[in-house]
């Protein structure tokens, strides 16, 4: 387990892909570190990346607070097919099928649709182009589907439409940043297939 950064208050670290964030990644921290810890944000079970979880309820309450009001910034590396816009502001509404453990974009609200917003940045243009992406709602499979919807399926993701053997999407939580003791703190950390797609 990769820590980037801990206190008495929160741990930064590094969820490998194939830890459920919120039960399985408790469970390793507290291998290193005592008391209890409090999940604050989540990951898919297939995406990896730099999370921040709380060792006490004050600060996962603070968070908490942060989280709502959106000041804990979340951005994200993502490989999809085809070549999206330079960049974009997309809001689209959202369904989840809790039977089938899937998303999707519909054109009107109704009971447990929910509004979803990203921007993003292409950073190269190709058959398989990488975006960065900024949250600012974190509903399930938000990125996958929003790009999904768009024709720009993840590398990787079958369940939103990519045609590969690749067993999980390319997506990965690259950077956070928050407030935190007066000042602003990021913490980031690329995938290894983003240094790649530059060396071939």
């Amino acid at each position: 387990m990769k820590i980037l950064y801990s206190d008495n208050n929160i741990i930064v670290c590094i969820k490998p892909v194939g830890i459920d964030s919120e039960k399985g990644m408790p469970e390793e921290l507290k291998k290193d570190f005592s008391g209890e810890i409090y999940t604050l944000h989540r990951l898919d079970l297939n995406v990896g990346g730099v999370m921040v979880y709380a060792r006490n309820k004050k600060t996962a309450a603070d968070f908490s607070r942060m989280i709502q009001n959106g000041e804990l910034i979340k951005e994200y590396i993502a490989e999809v097919y085809g070549t999206p816009p330079d960049k974009g502001d997309w809001t689209d509404l959202l369904w989840k099928d809790s039977r089938k453990n899937k998303v999707y974009a519909v054109d009107r609200e109704r009971k447990g649709v929910k509004k979803a917003r990203l921007e993003f940045e292409r950073l190269n243009a190709a058959e398989r182009s990488q975006v960065r992406v900024r949250l600012h709602t974190g509903r399930s499979h938000q990125i996958r589907v929003q790009f999904a919807s768009r024709g720009f399926p993840l590398v990787g993701d079958g369940k939103y439409g990519a045609k590969d053997n690749i067993k999980s999407p390319m997506l990965w939580s690259y950077r956070l940043t928050f407030s935190y003791k007066g000042e602003t703190r990021s913490f980031e950390v690329l995938p290894e297939w983003y240094y790649i797609k530059r060396l071939v």
